[in-house]
């Protein structure tokens, strides 16, 4: 069972890029609050109402507004600063602009990689580098099997094969210049995280079931489904989060023996419909939301979406904490206390003590506190 050590985290420096995103703010309180020291870097918060401004992520951090774009920032970043572990989230994560915008998206998902990993190369002192991914990496072949690490790479949309593109990227500079089986940074190890569809209280991005529920649900308006029998992963945000925390600590003890990819996803008994989703969003809710059902052909979506994670289950001893149903709970509480007016950072925090609380009990011995 997965062990995060309180104690590992403590003072050490720690640079998040995309962290004014959903993802990117979760990771930070939950870092901050085991001792880190937080760097972010990062466009402003994608959308008009974000968990970065909200729950005041940035308070007690060093808050960097940057492009991965930009790759001499970055290196005036990473010199200033001295990271000792890198969390790579920053991307551009919406299939639906990527048809829109295609170009941007593989300018930020693949040489906005190639510039963070060039630019660590140049600099010292960095041990450990998380780069984070997508399960729509895999070449989708609709099979209703969870897909493994090692199976080929594709993309049927732009945005899948930026992120299979970023896998390769990986790939070339970890045999190329991380790890003791590289040419240089003996000392620097490099691994990929492959994560489900992550839900969870603080989401208001474009094209998104739970945003668009929400938004359905403040603004009284109708909601649109597309794809109503569309199979995903889905898994609370705090899930993926802890097996890339738990995987940044085995490769800064135990490098090389990690330093591959690794898929972070529900266990099969949770991998749910649309539809189911949206039902068990109104029930909890308590309030009847208006549905239309309107099947689209604007662009490509896969019809059955699975992780095998038995290799982080084995070999790095992560598992998944909360099942589908606490999951849709603890999510539809979030939304329902930011109805309410309540103080959001507290609430975030809240929920993240109460992960890691049955964490401890699940594995019996977790966090050294």
């Amino acid at each position: 069972m997965v062990k995060i050590s309180l104690n590992f985290w403590k003072k050490k420096k720690v640079l998040i890029t995309g962290h004014t995103g959903f993802k990117g703010s979760w990771l930070v309180t939950w870092l901050k609050s085991l001792g880190a020291d937080v760097v972010g870097y990062s466009l402003p918060p994608p959308t008009k109402i974000n968990l970065f401004e909200i729950a005041n992520v940035k308070d007690n951090i060093i808050s960097i507004e940057g492009n991965v774009n930009d790759f001499d920032h970055l290196k005036r970043t990473l010199k200033e600063h001295k990271p000792e572990i890198v969390f790579h989230m920053a991307a551009q994560s919406l299939v639906h602009r990527s048809y829109l915008e295609p170009r941007e998206t593989f300018e930020t998902n693949v040489m906005g990689t190639v510039n963070l990993l060039e630019a660590i190369r140049h600099q010292g002192g960095i041990k450990v580098i998380v780069n984070v991914t997508s399960d729509k990496c895999y070449e989708n072949k609709e099979k209703d099997t969870g897909y493994k690490e090692d199976e080929s790479l594709g993309g049927h949309d732009t945005y899948s094969s930026s992120k299979a593109c970023a896998e390769i990227v990986t790939s070339a500079y970890r045999a190329s210049f991380f790890g003791s089986h590289a040419l240089l940074n003996k000392n620097l190890y490099l691994a990929s995280a492959r994560a489900g569809n992550v839900i969870g209280g603080g989401d208001w991005s474009s094209d998104r079931l739970i945003p668009d529920i929400v938004r359905s649900i403040f603004d009284s308006s109708p909601l649109i489904i597309r794809n109503p029998n569309a199979v995903r992963p889905w898994q609370h945000v705090l899930e993926p989060l802890s097996g890339y925390i738990l995987l940044a600590e085995k490769l800064w003890s135990s490098g090389d023996k990690f330093s591959e990819a690794w898929n972070f996803g529900p266990g099969k008994e949770d991998i749910k419909s649309v539809i189911w989703i949206f039902e068990k969003f109104s029930e909890l809710w308590k309030e009847k939301i208006k549905m239309t059902i309107k099947e689209s052909n604007e662009w490509h979506e896969t019809k059955c979406l699975m992780l095998d994670s038995t290799k982080a289950r084995k070999e790095l001893g992560w598992d998944p904490v909360w099942n589908i149903d606490i999951t849709m709970n603890k999510t539809v509480d979030w939304y329902k206390a930011y109805k309410e007016g309540k103080n959001m950072q507290e609430v975030t925090m809240s929920q993240i003590r109460e992960y890691e609380k049955e964490l401890t009990q699940k594995s019996g011995n977790l966090l050294n506190i």
